[in-house]
């Protein structure tokens, strides 16, 4: 499925109830989780330290951080879905956000979405996104959850 463009409330309706495609693959290196680890000043041994890792942890390599899997959406959704006409959007909020599986170093994932729910609030546009974070050979997903964003398009002069 190709990128959807987005321009406006009645470009997003006619996708409620619906699939809205899924990202590309993104390999989740030890580096981008090093980077993170500094970021977040999260440097737990299972997330940093390989050989400690390897030895004593119960995944045999290091993982990503869940937040890390979160923190790439917006980098994946606009893969899927790229919105124009837009004077600003914010991230409202997340429901049911479940990690449900490790995503070890080296593992590819992608984002899988659906549109959940949207609606006009007096011109401030509330889209509920069904997402669902896929590792690539793996049949359980890093997280599901519903991600909330509000769009606020430009006005037509």
């Amino acid at each position: 499925m190709s990128q959807i463009i987005i321009g406006s409330f009645e470009d997003f309706e006619q996708y409620a109830g619906k699939t809205l495609g899924e990202s590309q693959y993104h390999k989740i290196t030890q580096e981008q989780i090093n980077l993170f680890g500094t970021a977040t000043l999260d440097h737990q041994w299972i997330h940093t330290d390989p050989e400690r890792a390897k030895k004593e942890g119960t995944f045999g390599d290091t993982i990503a951080h869940g937040y890390l899997t979160l923190s790439i959406v917006p980098y994946l959704w606009e893969q899927i879905v790229k919105v124009e006409n837009l004077k600003m959007m914010v991230n409202y909020g997340i429901e049911n956000l479940r990690f449900a599986q490790a995503v070890l170093v080296n593992s590819e994932v992608r984002l899988n979405a659906s549109l959940k729910n949207i609606a006009n609030l007096r011109g401030t546009i509330k889209a509920e996104v069904n997402v669902k974070l896929e590792i690539k050979g793996q049949k359980k997903p890093a997280f599901t959850g519903v991600l909330i964003f509000l769009y606020h398009f430009k006005t037509q002069e």
